[in-house]
């Protein structure tokens, strides 16, 4: 009798993994499917020296308004840095966060808040597409004639604060 009972509970075990390894599990959604490409923005030839230099003026004047110490970076389509300002007493771990926020930018071509949102809302896949990717907001495309030329990237302060000094400067790309 004993062993009917064993025998009657293996069989229902394989019967249960059976119909359980033949459900596949649910996909998490990734973004959906749009008629169109999101950020697809044409790339264009990179933003020269004297205009990199001008953004970043426009934006440490922004920034001196508020009293704010920040980093800034200009970066070229591709990512590259070409032209960087500290303003006195930022701090110097935003160097490198300023310049990344502008890759990061120029690279994914959209504003780096896209990916600050995303992981706040728990898209933890964000963390895997690029080591040196920032998600959080102060990265700016610079488009102009409707062509990504560079990005802008402020750090020193709060995610916001970052934020108003480089989109005064990269309002100003038309």
């Amino acid at each position: 009798m004993q062993n009917l009972i064993q025998i009657a509970c293996v069989a229902c075990l394989a019967v249960a993994t059976a119909a359980t390894a033949q459900t596949p599990a649910p996909q998490p959604p990734a973004g959906g499917t749009p008629d169109k490409m999101p950020f697809e923005i044409p790339y264009g030839a990179a933003i020269g020296l004297d205009s990199a230099k001008k953004l970043l003026m426009i934006a440490e004047t922004e920034a001196r308004k508020h009293d704010w110490k920040m980093n800034i970076a200009v970066v070229d389509p591709h990512g590259e840095l070409l032209a960087f300002e500290r303003m006195d007493g930022a701090q110097f771990a935003s160097i490198a966060i300023s310049q990344n926020k502008a890759r990061t930018s120029a690279r994914f071509r959209r504003e780096t808040r896209v990916f600050y949102n995303q992981f706040e809302t728990g898209h933890g896949y964000v963390q895997t597409l690029d080591a040196q990717l920032v998600a959080s907001p102060g990265g700016f495309p610079l488009v102009e004639g409707g062509k990504l030329v560079g990005a802008i990237g402020c750090s020193g302060g709060t995610g916001d604060q970052d934020a108003a000094v480089c989109k005064a400067a990269a309002d100003t790309i038309k």
